[in-house]
């Protein structure tokens, strides 16, 4: 293939767009082919595990589809919103995520625009806990399957390698006396295909669903903290002053000490 390339650049352009053109349709036609074959050696233990990864493949595609939408990862405008809001300047923190699509900012807007109005703390709080848990709950639907599929898809693969086994053993015993070791090679290694393409299906599962799951919970954990931090104070200025206030005391109390010594 790369000589018929190298002799169609020689003889020009034109001749090697074409065989390029005819080595990439060839190409692609040879991966299908290998597919198929793959999907005729399997059998239809590999045909229901490839439906389930194009299955994951599409749920995760949508997930990340949906994450993106609802901002999932902004953090900076509900962050701005709060230091506005901790500084007397409740109607430019307002203003700051009135707009914003993130659920993070959506839930301090909920909490800012409760305070102003004089509602009870508790009642605030249970808004804004049901708008998160909702915001949550729609952001983990479709995680169910991708774990019945990370679970199912290895469980699957042995099934079928044990079926490739027994199949293997039963030509192996037709055959009697006249034991040809390719038969039980070649029924070996295609058992053990069923496998390979199980755990192919789940590792990548597995490894996404993990990912899409710490977004989730980095998410609920970054709502909790800064909503609650609309109803309390910042009290680490005023723990530093009372360090401070207290070293200067000890401070007072060494020097006083020191100077009647000395008397």
């Amino acid at each position: 293939m790369n000589d018929e390339l190298e002799s169609a650049t020689q003889a020009g352009p034109d001749t090697a767009v074409l065989t390029a053109d005819a080595v990439a349709s060839e190409g692609s036609a040879g991966m299908a082919e290998r597919a198929l074959d793959l999907l005729q050696t399997g059998g239809p233990v590999v045909a229901l595990l490839l439906v389930m990864s194009v299955v994951a493949l599409a749920i995760v595609v949508l997930k990340i589809w949906q994450f993106r939408a609802l901002r999932v990862g902004e953090r900076r405008t509900a962050r701005e919103a709060l230091r506005l809001y901790r500084a007397g300047r409740s109607d430019a923190a307002l203003s700051q995520v009135a707009a914003a699509r993130g659920p993070v900012a959506q839930a301090v807007a909920r909490a800012i625009r409760g305070q102003r109005r004089g509602i009870d703390e508790s009642m605030v709080r249970e808004e804004v806990l049901r708008f998160g848990g909702d915001v949550l709950e729609a952001l983990r639907s479709g995680f169910r399957p991708l774990e019945v599929i990370a679970s199912l898809a290895p469980l699957l693969g042995l099934f079928g390698t044990v079926l490739g086994m027994i199949e293997a053993f039963r030509q192996l015993e037709q055959a009697g006396s006249q034991v040809d070791p390719s038969i039980l090679s070649g029924g070996i290694w295609e058992a053990l295909l069923t496998t390979a393409v199980g755990l192919a299906v789940a590792i990548p599962v597995v490894v996404l669903l993990n990912w899409l799951e710490r977004r989730v919970d980095a998410l609920a954990h970054e709502m909790d903290s800064i909503v609650t931090q609309v109803f309390t104070e910042d009290l680490s200025g005023h723990f530093v002053d009372e360090v401070e206030d207290e070293q200067n005391y000890a401070s007072g109390r060494f020097a006083a000490a020191s100077a009647a010594a000395g008397r």
